[in-house]
């Protein structure tokens, strides 16, 4: 299964020391992350990276676009115009001003467009060989390892924090607030008391334990295809099926069903997906890994983990009742552009009274659109958002659904469980950001055909 004919073509071509200079921002933002997390800039880094792209597309005489991406655009449109909502507030929510909630809201539409300015600055190099997509991959599988080295920190150091140099900097009442923390604050990992004690999740580099799984799920993809789909010595494939198995540790230990769910679907769709191009063998020898992860699972302590977890539904009743409730607002009150934003609820499902407590600090106050991409969207953008979002995905997944190499799988698989996911993780930022560069990926790999297939005859 070969990972990328062009990228061949494309050594031959040109050297890649002059041809990846101009790539040199993208590249250090994500072998770097780590640096950046330690330092307290984590996602605060994106912005950066994406002024650059920005000035470099600004520069450029023409601007390739990847196969729908217009639907992308018209979802950033439909989150422009529902800021004209900020300032409504539904019944049954925390009243807010436009003024209050344009921080929240400014904040999602800049992180939506410097992803946007990445991805389709990052297609443009890869189209025209100045950013070899192997490369491009294998800064992905990178930040697998950093996910797994992340969650092992979590997993056996829990309570390792520290004031970051970035932190350290700003004004102590604007370093106390519980979301610039969350940015600025590196932590391994999220304590919380669902099974009855206090137990650490995974959450370090990427801040919260849902985020870590995201993430890990999406890098995974791109690391099984570095380390399997592409000419390496066999001690890095040794090396690669030893990570993947200490990596069922921190997996384990995150407690995070939606990331095991995920997981599941990826490998139920890639194992369709080699049947359907006529490769029995490839799904035989995925369906050997899967049953070996179960197995190691099952036959060690893990077992008890997973099991711990199953019988403790912990947030099942809080989700359920943010997405009703958000559904219920938005299609009663604002169902074209939604609300701009999300809104708090004014106590519980149980009652109004109900609020946060020492004892119970995540009591009442739900955040509604923050159970989820697909409530975000919902609530904070209406059926336009929701309508956008679906459908740049889902034409993604139509247009390249023929594509069986190893990289159009892979891009699909990541697209897909992102569609799964929207249901209980937030995208912002780095899934976001992750996601989108599996989409650049997939779509410049229809450039491989033929091989000799040069940036001119992409454009025309």
């Amino acid at each position: 299964m070969t990972l990328l004919a062009a990228d061949r073509t494309a050594d031959r071509t040109g050297p890649d020391t002059g041809q990846g200079r101009e790539g040199a921002s993208l590249t250090w933002l994500l072998a770097a992350y780590p640096l950046w997390w330690a330092l307290g800039l984590g996602v605060l880094a994106i912005p950066f990276v994406a002024a650059v792209a920005a000035v470099k597309l600004v520069r450029r005489k023409s601007i390739v676009v990847p196969p729908a991406f217009g639907w992308w655009l018209l979802f950033l449109l439909a989150v422009v115009l529902s800021l004209a909502n900020l300032g409504v507030d539904p019944p049954g929510v925390v009243p807010e001003t436009f003024l209050s909630s344009l921080p929240g809201a400014t904040y999602r539409f800049g992180f939506y467009c410097c992803c946007t300015l990445i991805a389709l600055w990052a297609y443009n190099l890869v189209v025209e060989g100045k950013l070899r997509r192997e490369h491009l991959i294998r800064l992905l599988a990178w930040l697998f390892a950093v996910t797994v080295a992340g969650g092992l920190l979590g997993t056996f150091f829990g309570s390792f924090e520290y004031t970051s140099p970035v932190e350290a900097l700003l004004p102590k009442a604007v370093a106390k607030d519980g979301f610039v923390q969350s940015l600025v604050h590196p932590q391994a990992a999220q304590t919380m008391d669902f099974l009855g004690y206090e137990t650490p999740r995974p959450a370090a580099p990427w801040g919260y334990t849902n985020t870590w799984g995201n993430n890990f799920a999406i890098t995974a993809v791109w690391f099984v295809v570095a380390a399997f789909c592409a000419p390496v010595k066999a001690k890095w494939r040794v090396g690669a099926v030893v990570l993947l198995a200490v990596s069922l540790i921190p997996a384990v230990y995150s407690m995070n069903r939606g990331l095991w769910l995920g997981l599941a679907a990826v490998a139920v769709f890639t194992a369709l997906r080699l049947l359907v191009s006529g490769r029995p063998g490839g799904m035989l020898a995925l369906g050997g890994a899967g049953c070996a992860a179960v197995l190691l699972v099952v036959l060690t302590p893990l077992g008890t983990v997973v099991q711990a977890r199953m019988d403790n539904g912990h947030s099942d009743e809080g989700r359920a009742f943010s997405s009703e409730r958000a559904t219920e607002l938005v299609m009663a009150h604002s169902p074209v552009l939604g609300f701009g934003s999300t809104r708090k609820t004014l106590g519980s499902g149980e009652s109004i009274a109900v609020g946060p407590t020492p004892e119970c600090p995540r009591c009442g106050g739900r955040t509604l659109g923050g159970n989820g991409q697909l409530w975000q969207v919902m609530f904070a953008h209406g059926i336009a958002g929701t309508v956008t979002y679906l459908g740049f995905a889902l034409a993604v997944l139509w247009r390249f659904r023929s594509d069986h190499s190893a990289v159009g799988i892979a891009g699909s698989a990541v697209v897909g469980f992102s569609l799964l996911t929207m249901f209980y993780y937030n995208a912002l930022v780095t899934p976001l950001l992750l996601t989108l560069l599996s989409y650049v990926l997939l779509a410049a790999n229809r450039t491989s055909e033929p091989a000799a297939q040069g940036p001119e005859t992409e454009n025309r």
